[in-house]
Protein backbone atom coordinates (compact mmCIF):
# COMPACT_ATOMS: atom_id res chain seq x y z
CA UNK A 1 0.00 0.00 0.00
CA UNK A 2 1.05 3.78 -0.38
CA UNK A 3 -0.28 6.93 -0.02
CA UNK A 4 0.74 10.22 -2.22
CA UNK A 5 2.81 13.10 -0.53
CA UNK A 6 2.51 16.20 -3.43
CA UNK A 7 3.44 13.58 -5.74
CA UNK A 8 6.18 11.14 -4.10
CA UNK A 9 4.98 7.81 -2.82
CA UNK A 10 5.35 6.43 0.62
CA UNK A 11 5.36 3.09 0.84
CA UNK A 12 3.76 1.46 4.10
CA UNK A 13 2.24 -2.08 5.05
CA UNK A 14 0.05 -2.96 8.01
CA UNK A 15 0.06 -6.57 10.10
CA UNK A 16 -2.45 -7.26 12.71
CA UNK A 17 -5.93 -6.71 13.77
CA UNK A 18 -7.66 -3.56 12.81
CA UNK A 19 -9.54 -3.13 16.55
CA UNK A 20 -5.57 -3.42 18.61
CA UNK A 21 -3.68 -0.98 19.24
CA UNK A 22 -1.81 0.51 16.65
CA UNK A 23 2.28 0.47 16.71
CA UNK A 24 3.80 2.30 13.89
CA UNK A 25 7.77 1.44 13.20
CA UNK A 26 10.47 3.38 11.64
CA UNK A 27 13.74 2.58 10.40
CA UNK A 28 17.67 3.51 10.14
CA UNK A 29 19.23 5.51 7.08
CA UNK A 30 19.73 3.29 4.35
CA UNK A 31 17.40 -0.04 5.71
CA UNK A 32 13.66 -0.57 5.17
CA UNK A 33 10.78 -1.37 6.99
CA UNK A 34 12.08 -5.08 6.68
CA UNK A 35 14.40 -4.21 9.73
CA UNK A 36 11.61 -4.61 12.12
CA UNK A 37 10.89 -8.37 10.86
CA UNK A 38 12.09 -10.24 14.10
CA UNK A 39 9.88 -8.35 16.15
CA UNK A 40 6.59 -8.55 14.61
CA UNK A 41 5.79 -11.81 15.60
CA UNK A 42 5.84 -10.76 19.43
CA UNK A 43 3.74 -7.57 18.37
CA UNK A 44 0.93 -9.17 16.53
CA UNK A 45 -0.26 -11.29 19.81
CA UNK A 46 -1.76 -7.73 20.71
CA UNK A 47 -0.85 -4.93 18.74
CA UNK A 48 -1.77 -3.79 15.21
CA UNK A 49 1.58 -2.47 13.19
CA UNK A 50 2.21 -0.28 10.38
CA UNK A 51 5.50 0.05 8.93
CA UNK A 52 6.36 2.47 6.19
CA UNK A 53 9.43 2.76 4.47
CA UNK A 54 10.98 6.44 4.81
CA UNK A 55 11.33 8.54 1.28
CA UNK A 56 14.17 7.50 -0.53
CA UNK A 57 14.34 4.35 0.78
CA UNK A 58 12.22 0.32 0.24
CA UNK A 59 9.43 0.51 -1.88
CA UNK A 60 8.56 4.26 -1.38
CA UNK A 61 9.94 6.86 -3.71
CA UNK A 62 13.69 8.33 -4.20
CA UNK A 63 13.64 12.27 -5.30
CA UNK A 64 16.51 14.33 -5.77
CA UNK A 65 17.47 16.76 -3.85
CA UNK A 66 18.21 17.89 0.04
CA UNK A 67 15.17 16.13 2.69
CA UNK A 68 14.72 17.96 6.18
CA UNK A 69 13.42 16.29 9.06
CA UNK A 70 10.60 18.44 8.72
CA UNK A 71 9.62 16.63 5.66
CA UNK A 72 10.46 13.46 6.46
CA UNK A 73 8.44 13.96 10.03
CA UNK A 74 5.08 14.98 8.09
CA UNK A 75 5.22 12.01 5.63
CA UNK A 76 5.34 10.00 8.13
CA UNK A 77 2.14 12.35 10.18
CA UNK A 78 0.27 11.50 7.10
CA UNK A 79 1.20 7.98 7.34
CA UNK A 80 -0.51 8.12 11.19
CA UNK A 81 -3.31 9.88 9.80
CA UNK A 82 -4.20 7.28 7.19
CA UNK A 83 -4.00 4.43 9.16
CA UNK A 84 -5.15 5.09 13.07
CA UNK A 85 -7.83 6.45 14.29
CA UNK A 86 -6.20 6.81 17.81
CA UNK A 87 -3.26 7.64 19.13
CA UNK A 88 -0.29 5.26 18.11
CA UNK A 89 3.11 3.84 19.70
CA UNK A 90 6.04 5.25 18.21
CA UNK A 91 9.12 2.93 17.77
CA UNK A 92 11.73 4.58 15.69
CA UNK A 93 15.65 3.27 15.41
CA UNK A 94 18.43 5.93 14.35
CA UNK A 95 16.43 7.91 11.77
CA UNK A 96 13.57 6.56 12.79
CA UNK A 97 14.13 8.14 16.35
CA UNK A 98 15.10 11.19 14.64
CA UNK A 99 11.46 11.83 13.17
CA UNK A 100 9.20 10.29 16.27
CA UNK A 101 11.35 13.27 18.69
CA UNK A 102 10.08 15.63 15.33
CA UNK A 103 6.21 14.25 15.79
CA UNK A 104 6.50 14.10 19.76
CA UNK A 105 7.26 17.56 19.58
CA UNK A 106 5.09 18.84 16.66
CA UNK A 107 2.06 16.75 16.91
CA UNK A 108 1.75 14.44 20.36
CA UNK A 109 -1.64 14.28 20.04
CA UNK A 110 -0.84 11.77 17.63
CA UNK A 111 1.37 9.37 20.05
CA UNK A 112 0.12 7.30 22.86
CA UNK A 113 3.86 6.61 23.54
CA UNK A 114 7.44 7.02 22.46
CA UNK A 115 10.06 4.64 21.76
CA UNK A 116 13.97 5.58 20.87
CA UNK A 117 16.18 3.55 19.73
CA UNK A 118 20.03 3.70 19.23
CA UNK A 119 19.63 6.99 17.84
CA UNK A 120 20.62 10.77 18.86
CA UNK A 121 19.17 14.40 19.19
CA UNK A 122 21.89 16.52 17.94
CA UNK A 123 24.68 15.32 15.54
CA UNK A 124 27.57 16.59 16.87
CA UNK A 125 29.51 19.04 14.30
CA UNK A 126 33.23 16.92 14.39
CA UNK A 127 31.37 14.49 12.86
CA UNK A 128 30.26 16.40 9.81
CA UNK A 129 33.42 15.36 7.71
CA UNK A 130 32.71 11.93 7.97
CA UNK A 131 29.46 12.47 6.60
CA UNK A 132 30.94 14.34 3.44
CA UNK A 133 33.62 11.24 3.04
CA UNK A 134 30.18 9.14 2.89
CA UNK A 135 28.51 10.97 0.62
CA UNK A 136 31.60 11.30 -1.67
CA UNK A 137 31.57 7.21 -1.72
CA UNK A 138 28.24 6.84 -2.74
CA UNK A 139 28.19 9.59 -5.60
CA UNK A 140 31.57 7.75 -7.14
CA UNK A 141 30.79 4.10 -6.36
CA UNK A 142 26.93 3.93 -5.09
CA UNK A 143 25.41 1.97 -2.33
CA UNK A 144 28.15 -1.18 -2.37
CA UNK A 145 30.84 1.39 -1.75
CA UNK A 146 29.12 1.97 1.44
CA UNK A 147 27.81 -1.69 2.50
CA UNK A 148 30.81 -3.29 4.30
CA UNK A 149 32.01 -0.12 6.42
CA UNK A 150 28.44 0.40 7.29
CA UNK A 151 27.50 -3.45 8.56
CA UNK A 152 30.94 -2.97 10.60
CA UNK A 153 29.72 0.34 12.66
CA UNK A 154 26.13 -1.73 12.72
CA UNK A 155 27.12 -5.08 14.53
CA UNK A 156 29.95 -6.00 16.77
CA UNK A 157 32.47 -7.91 15.48
CA UNK A 158 31.35 -11.00 17.26
CA UNK A 159 28.15 -11.23 15.21
CA UNK A 160 30.04 -10.31 12.50
CA UNK A 161 32.12 -13.43 12.98
CA UNK A 162 29.51 -15.55 12.76
CA UNK A 163 27.76 -14.20 9.96
CA UNK A 164 24.06 -14.54 10.14
CA UNK A 165 21.49 -14.36 7.82
CA UNK A 166 20.42 -11.19 9.26
CA UNK A 167 23.50 -9.63 8.18
CA UNK A 168 23.26 -10.58 4.88
CA UNK A 169 19.64 -9.49 4.79
CA UNK A 170 20.73 -5.90 6.05
CA UNK A 171 23.56 -5.82 4.15
CA UNK A 172 21.15 -6.23 1.21
CA UNK A 173 18.86 -3.53 2.45
CA UNK A 174 22.20 -0.89 2.14
CA UNK A 175 23.04 -2.00 -1.44
CA UNK A 176 19.20 -1.42 -2.56
CA UNK A 177 18.55 1.92 -1.45
CA UNK A 178 19.18 4.50 -4.01
CA UNK A 179 21.61 6.74 -4.10
CA UNK A 180 19.10 9.67 -4.31
CA UNK A 181 17.23 8.94 -1.45
CA UNK A 182 20.49 8.09 0.70
CA UNK A 183 21.57 11.40 0.11
CA UNK A 184 18.32 13.08 0.47
CA UNK A 185 17.84 11.88 4.02
CA UNK A 186 21.78 12.27 4.68
CA UNK A 187 21.50 15.90 4.19
CA UNK A 188 18.67 15.88 6.72
CA UNK A 189 19.43 14.58 9.63
CA UNK A 190 23.20 15.34 9.70
CA UNK A 191 21.58 18.89 10.77
CA UNK A 192 20.16 17.49 13.47
CA UNK A 193 20.28 19.79 16.64
CA UNK A 194 16.94 19.16 18.63
CA UNK A 195 18.85 18.22 22.16
CA UNK A 196 17.49 22.07 23.71
CA UNK A 197 14.03 21.10 22.67
CA UNK A 198 12.74 17.68 23.51
CA UNK A 199 12.49 18.23 27.06
CA UNK A 200 8.97 19.49 25.74
CA UNK A 201 8.01 16.05 25.27
CA UNK A 202 5.85 14.77 27.79
CA UNK A 203 4.90 11.37 26.31
CA UNK A 204 5.58 7.89 27.92
CA UNK A 205 9.30 7.24 26.80
CA UNK A 206 11.55 4.52 26.67
CA UNK A 207 15.19 4.98 25.25
CA UNK A 208 17.05 2.14 24.24
CA UNK A 209 20.46 1.55 22.92
CA UNK A 210 22.95 -0.97 22.04
CA UNK A 211 26.06 -0.86 24.68
CA UNK A 212 28.76 -1.11 21.93
CA UNK A 213 27.07 1.39 19.32
CA UNK A 214 29.80 3.82 18.31
CA UNK A 215 27.14 5.68 15.90
CA UNK A 216 24.79 6.99 18.26
CA UNK A 217 26.45 6.01 21.67
CA UNK A 218 25.38 5.54 24.99
CA UNK A 219 26.24 8.86 25.60
CA UNK A 220 23.96 10.40 23.12
CA UNK A 221 21.03 8.10 24.71
CA UNK A 222 21.87 9.39 28.34
CA UNK A 223 21.22 13.46 26.67
CA UNK A 224 17.47 11.94 25.75
CA UNK A 225 16.83 10.07 28.84
CA UNK A 226 18.00 13.81 30.68
CA UNK A 227 15.88 16.03 28.99
CA UNK A 228 12.59 13.80 28.57
CA UNK A 229 10.96 13.94 32.14
CA UNK A 230 10.00 10.39 33.33
CA UNK A 231 11.73 8.81 30.56
CA UNK A 232 13.39 5.07 30.95
CA UNK A 233 16.64 3.56 29.47
CA UNK A 234 17.49 0.63 28.28
CA UNK A 235 21.20 -0.14 27.77
CA UNK A 236 21.75 -3.99 25.64
CA UNK A 237 24.67 -5.73 26.50
CA UNK A 238 26.81 -6.95 23.75
CA UNK A 239 24.77 -5.12 21.16
CA UNK A 240 25.94 -2.11 18.57
CA UNK A 241 23.67 0.26 16.23
CA UNK A 242 21.68 -2.64 14.97
CA UNK A 243 20.60 -3.85 18.58
CA UNK A 244 16.95 -5.23 17.46
CA UNK A 245 18.82 -7.42 14.94
CA UNK A 246 21.91 -8.26 17.05
CA UNK A 247 19.96 -8.28 20.89
CA UNK A 248 16.52 -9.19 19.05
CA UNK A 249 15.06 -11.26 22.14
CA UNK A 250 16.37 -8.53 24.92
CA UNK A 251 15.23 -5.77 22.43
CA UNK A 252 11.97 -7.29 22.12
CA UNK A 253 11.56 -7.99 25.85
CA UNK A 254 12.09 -4.91 26.80
CA UNK A 255 9.73 -2.86 23.86
CA UNK A 256 7.16 -5.41 24.91
CA UNK A 257 7.09 -4.36 28.91
CA UNK A 258 7.12 -0.63 28.07
CA UNK A 259 4.27 -0.67 25.85
CA UNK A 260 2.24 -3.10 27.83
CA UNK A 261 2.54 -0.57 30.25
CA UNK A 262 1.18 2.06 28.33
Amino acid sequence: MHLDRNGTKISFRIDGEGNSPTVVMSHSLASSSMMWDVQIPALLHRYRVVRFDTRGHGDSDAPHGAYDLEQLSDDAIAVIEANADQPVHWVGLSMGGMIGQYIAMKRPDLLRSLVLCDTSAQIPPETQPAWDDRLDQVRDGGMNALSEATIQRWFTPNYLREEPPAVMAIRAQIETTSVAGYIGCVEAIRKLDILDRIGAIELPTLVIVGEDDPGTPVSAADAIHARISGSELVILPNASHFSNVEQADAFTDALMEFLLRH
